[in-house]
């Protein structure tokens, strides 16, 4: 049985590396460590809303999470579409929630990241005004955007958004877009996410 330390992980990453560990062992039964608390009940929620059996044991540091299939195929996560039509989601903010912008830069750095490891992808991304600070030089999610655009997500920042904030010239991931294809991107979509 292989043993996956994630004590002292940040959120999400307690969650994404047993998803891979999972993944990786097929049918073979998994351990993970987990620190108690949040990381300990997202980790268990995870895997048992995945049809995965789990059953805990206390250990020094935290709790041990043993995770089996048992003989059943495990359930994927079913997402469902409105209507037909392409996904759309909506950036209009560097920050996801409200509350203090540094744990809201936070929060949506570990969104857009963690969308590199779920089964569903949007089929577009539109960043609109301060949402643009994500596509350009020096943002932290550059990395994951470029990734998210080569699995055939379409990154696309307003061009009156980068040329108000002066950062037109400094696109760095995806392309230049309009408000006439924001528009119509969000009204011929099957399912449009604000965030």
């Amino acid at each position: 049985m292989k043993t996956i330390d994630c004590r002292k992980m940040a959120c999400p990453a307690p969650v994404v590396t047993t998803k891979r560990a999972l993944e990786e062992a097929g049918r073979e039964t998994i351990q993970v460590l987990l620190d108690e608390g949040a990381p300990r009940e997202n980790v268990t929620r995870f895997a048992t809303n995945r049809g995965y059996i789990v059953a805990e044991t206390a250990v020094k540091g935290g709790f041990a999470l043993t995770i089996s299939s048992a003989g059943a195929t495990p359930a994927q996560p079913v997402v469902e579409k409105a209507k037909a039509g392409k996904t759309v989601m909506l950036l209009g903010t560097d920050q996801l929630g409200e509350g203090p912008e540094e744990l809201g830069r936070l929060l949506m750095k570990n969104f857009i990241i963690t969308l590199l490891d779920v089964a569903e992808l949007p089929d577009r991304m539109l960043f609109v005004n301060t949402g643009v600070h994500l596509t350009t030089e020096g943002s932290e999610v550059l990395e994951a955007l470029d990734t998210l655009g080569n699995r055939g997500v379409e990154v696309m920042s307003c061009g009156i958004c980068l040329d108000f904030f002066g950062k037109k010239d400094k696109l760095r991931a995806g392309v230049v877009t309009n408000m006439f294809t924001i528009a119509e991107s969000m009204l011929q979509a099957g399912l449009v996410i604000k965030l």
